[in-house]
Parts: C-alpha cells; structure tokens; sequence
C-alpha cells in the first residue's frame, strides 16, 4: 500500500502536530531525528512526511505531491480553496486581531490606511463594515507600520500579545479565531478514501479524548 504523503508545517505548528498525531497512534519517530532533512520516508511506514512553509503546504497539496497538509487557518483564508479542509485540529490557536497605538480612533471616518500580511483578510473585515481603507502588504514585523507612521493600524494573526504590548500597540477588534487544519488533496480523497478517514477518525477521536 503506498504511504500518505503529509505535508507539515515547519516550526511550532510541527511540533504541535507531531505531538498530536503521536497521542493519536501515528509513528514519527523518524520526525525526531530530523537534523536538516526536509523528506521522511519509510518503504515499512504508513505516512512520509515533508516540512514546508505555512503558503507552500497548500502549494504541494494542491499540486498533488502531499496528499495531506497541516497548515493554519491564517493560511487558508489568504488563499483560494483548492482542497478540502476536513479537520480542526485546535492546535496553533490564535487570532486576527486589528490593533493601533493608542490614539488611533476606529470610528475616524477617514480614509484609513491598513498594514498587514494579510490583504485578503483584511479587505474581507472592512468591507463586511462598510468601510472603504487603503490596505498595505507588508512582510516581516508588521508592529512598526504604525508607530512609524506607514500606516494607521494593522491586522495581524496575535497568540498572547506580548509583542504588542512590548511595541506599544493596543487591541482595538478581535476579528477570527485561527487554529491548524487538515486539508486533503482532491483527487487524493478519492484514490485514497479509507487511508485518509483513517487517519482523520484517529485524530477526531484523540480530540474528542481531550476535550473530556
């Protein structure tokens, strides 16, 4: 039987994810003894693994190269959906927050100016408010925009806020709640269907567990 590909996102979701699937029964012991690799592959095990950023695990799944992917949802509302997002896996938790220094006024009916990561999500927000911006993508440390004067807020996914609080930045609107997903290659879902609802049935029931 030919393994499940999974791609994984590299960093704290991984680890999350390794240690959930772990409580789930899943092998990856190999996962452990990384060093630099990037592919994991057993001919014995059921699941290879490869670690990706957080935009590429869409990009192998929707070209078919994993047939799983782990990535947060912050991800999956940036982009198109070309996959089917089966499971929450109520880890990576956080959320798209909307924050300022605290002079900002979010009732100012100017024109306002929005530095974030995340257009999509950004204009999505605004327009459900009626409210026409300027949105500026930004990459990196997205905190400076408004105390440099780039912009006059910005969105961006928040986990405790210390990094707010430490640049000076307050909390004016929690807008998503964001945690890792599991989505599933399409055409994958249909030539693999009871390897890939196995898996899901482990998880969902290791959750379940938990929730207790």
């Amino acid at each position: 039987m030919k393994s499940l590909q999974i791609a994984l996102t590299k960093g704290r979701l991984e680890k999350s994810a390794v240690a959930l699937f772990e409580q789930a029964g899943v092998d990856c012991t190999m996962l452990h003894e990384k060093s630099r690799k990037l592919i994991f592959k057993s001919e014995d095990a059921p699941y290879s693994f490869i670690l990706a950023k957080a935009p590429d695990v869409t990009t192998y799944v929707k070209h078919g190269v994993a047939d799983i992917g782990i990535v947060g949802k912050d991800v999956l509302m940036e982009q198109d959906k070309e996959h089917y997002e089966m499971l929450d896996l109520k880890i990576g938790r956080c959320q798209f927050c909307l924050a300022s220094t605290p002079s900002y006024d979010p009732s100012d009916y100017r024109r306002k100016i929005i530095a974030t990561k995340y257009p999509t999500v950004a204009t999505k927000y605004f327009r459900e408010r009626g409210e026409d911006v300027e949105i500026i993508k930004i990459e990196g440390s997205v905190e400076m925009a408004p105390i440099l004067g780039l912009a006059d807020a910005i969105i961006d996914i928040v986990e405790t806020g210390s990094t707010l609080r430490e640049n000076g930045l307050v909390i004016f609107d929690t807008m998503y709640d964001i945690s890792a997903r599991l989505i599933v290659n399409k055409a994958s879902l249909k030539r693999n269907k009871a390897q890939i609802f196995e898996l899901i049935d482990l998880l969902e029931s290791t959750l379940e567990e938990d929730a207790k």
